[in-house]
Parts: C-alpha cells; structure tokens; sequence
C-alpha cells in the first residue's frame, strides 16, 4: 500500500468519526435550545470534539490533496468535471464547513445564555453538515462506505 492510498483511506474512514460527532453535537444542541437546558461541560465538550475532529480532517485532507493524482493543475482543471471538483470544489466546500464549525464554536464560547450557545452550534453545525453531505454526494462516491 502506497501512501496515496494510506492517506485515502484514513481521510474516508475518519469522515464517519466526524459525522457522527457533528450529529450529536446537533442533536445536543437542538435539545438544549429547543428545551431550554443549562449548557454544560459535556456540551462544550462534544462541540469542542466535534470542531477538532473536524478541522484533524481537513489537515488529512490537506495531505492527501497533494498525493492525490485526481488534483491537477493545467488548462484542462476547469474544464474537466471530476478534475474541478477533486482540484477546486472539494476543498473549497470542506473549508466552508469548517469556518462555519468554527464560527458556530466560537459564537456559542462568546454567548451568555446557555440557549443562546446551544442555538449558535445548532444553527452552524447545521449548516456546515449540509455542505459536507452535499460534497459527499457531488464526489459520486458513497455517503457510508469506504472510499476505493
């Protein structure tokens, strides 16, 4: 096995860890905003797994961006679907979930009100779960298996 597909493989199984921690995190937070629960240490706690599993992705992802033979660079990256979307869409998609993970992060650490910290995560991992999903579906490849 060659590094490319260590990499690969590390960057498409570790999505799962990822996912999951995001969707709890929602679901936490939904439970809180919506019930108007105390934000507790174990809240924080999981959003702040959940943002770190996130942006531990994005750092696999950067290096497998620089293995990968589906990245490339030439007068031919734009106008080639699969070689825009591996070169350009991907990475500009996961980046957007990730500053969107981190700003909900950040704006439930700055709120006062514990419904206010759990509506800042629900609202931003919400959101950078669509855009994750939906660059998931783009890629062509299957959402709970193992990329090949």
């Amino acid at each position: 096995m060659n590094a490319y597909n260590l990499v690969k493989y590390l960057h498409s199984g570790f999505r799962f860890l990822v996912l999951i921690l995001i969707l709890v995190a929602i679901i936490q937070a939904l439970s809180g905003w919506l019930g108007k629960k105390s934000y507790t240490a174990g809240n924080r706690k999981l959003n702040l797994f959940a943002m770190i599993s996130a942006h531990t992705q994005l750092l696999i992802g950067a290096v497998l961006y620089f293995l990968s033979p589906f990245v490339q660079f030439g007068s031919n990256t734009m106008k080639e679907a699969s070689i825009r979307y591996w070169t350009v869409e991907h990475l500009t998609m996961m980046l957007v979930a990730i500053v969107l993970i981190t700003i909900g992060h950040s704006k439930s650490k700055k709120a006062a009100l514990p419904e206010a910290k759990h509506r800042a995560i629900a609202i931003f991992y919400i959101l950078a779960l669509i855009v994750i999903v939906a660059a998931i579906i783009l890629a062509k490849r299957p959402l709970l298996g193992v990329t090949a």
